[in-house]
């Protein structure tokens, strides 16, 4: 697993407490989508995990422009697979799957901090497999029926200004 700002898993472990939440994203593939939540998460004292392979490169222009200046904001965690982070990822911390075949919305699901919410690839998802691991916990956000899904950042920022609404914001102001 490669950190950004924390090299050592361990001091990672006892840092888990000041993350409010989790973002997971699951082989994200387009670097402004990346970039756009790796701001929400600076903006929210969110941990951002991405799960490889990547679509594309950390260094890449269009991920560094859509993130901007905010990447010193932000505790981001890589993991080259998902065995990775399934072995190393946040332990403390209840996993909710977000797909289109979650049987109940966002909305219903009752979050504690620490919760981490896990967001597939924006052309394929998640996998069944994973979905499948994760079925308890699988949300989906309400839509009209012609739309096939929304945008990963805009997901992402739904579900889990949801997760700080419930939790009345935490320290944000």
């Amino acid at each position: 697993m490669e950190h950004e700002k924390v090299g050592d898993f361990d001091l990672y472990q006892s840092l888990n407490k000041n993350f409010l939440f989790h973002i997971a994203l699951y082989q994200p593939e387009i670097p402004p989508n990346t970039g756009t939540i790796q701001r929400v998460c600076a903006a929210t004292q969110t941990a951002l995990h991405l799960i490889g392979p990547l679509g594309f490169r950390l260094d890449e222009r269009s991920l560094k422009r859509a993130g901007m200046d905010y990447r010193q904001w932000v505790e981001v965690f890589r993991y080259t697979d998902w065995q990775e982070y399934v072995e190393r990822g946040p332990s403390l911390a209840k996993t909710y799957a977000v797909s289109t075949k979650g049987a109940r919305t966002h909305a219903q699901a009752s979050y504690q901090p620490g919760d981490c919410f896990l967001f597939g690839s924006e052309s394929r998802g998640l996998p069944q497999e994973i979905l499948t691991e994760q079925q308890e916990r699988v949300i989906r956000i309400p839509m009209a029926p012609v739309a096939r899904s929304l945008n990963l950042a805009v997901s992402v920022s739904i579900v889990l200004y949801e997760a700080l609404r419930q939790n009345q914001f935490g320290d944000l102001t």
